[in-house]
């Protein structure tokens, strides 16, 4: 794959390299004018070839930072969904409210806290919970009111 440089960026390697050949002190004195050229514009190429390379690099890295963090918002978007879902079922239940209940998701694992009026509805919150798309595993925390 090639790449195409801008203006700004071939200017600046040539500005680059026309430094590092003053900064080198070559003595260009015994090469003639044409030997002279073909050494700067071979000069040039190296350094425009390093500077695609280092800019290729850079874009690479750009691409897997922005695929990494839309795959993160794409976990926490998932990990709302299955909350919204897992709360959408404890509020269709009249013995388990909602409200009362605490419901956290992280990769797929939903945690429970809050109260459960007894033995059975806590046992049904489980259930419930575990049977939204996209849970992986319920921690039923809550505590059966006395």
């Amino acid at each position: 794959m090639t790449m195409q440089l801008s203006l700004p960026l071939k200017t600046a390697a040539l500005a680059a390299i026309a430094m590092s050949l003053v900064a080198c002190n070559r003595n260009t004195d015994n090469m003639s004018a044409g030997e002279r050229l073909d050494s700067t514009v071979a000069s040039a190429e190296q350094r425009t070839d390093q500077v695609a390379a280092s800019a290729q690099q850079g874009m690479s890295e750009l691409r897997q930072d922005v695929q990494a963090a839309g795959n993160r918002i794409a976990a926490t978007a998932e990990d709302a969904s299955i909350t919204a879902g897992v709360n959408a079922e404890l509020a269709k239940d009249p013995q388990l409210s909602a409200l009362k209940i605490d419901v956290d998701t992280s990769n797929g694992h939903v945690v429970l806290n809050g109260q459960a009026p007894d033995a059975e509805s806590r046992e049904r919150a489980t259930r419930l919970a575990a049977n939204v798309k996209g849970v992986t595993n319920v921690d039923n925390n809550l505590e059966v009111r006395s």
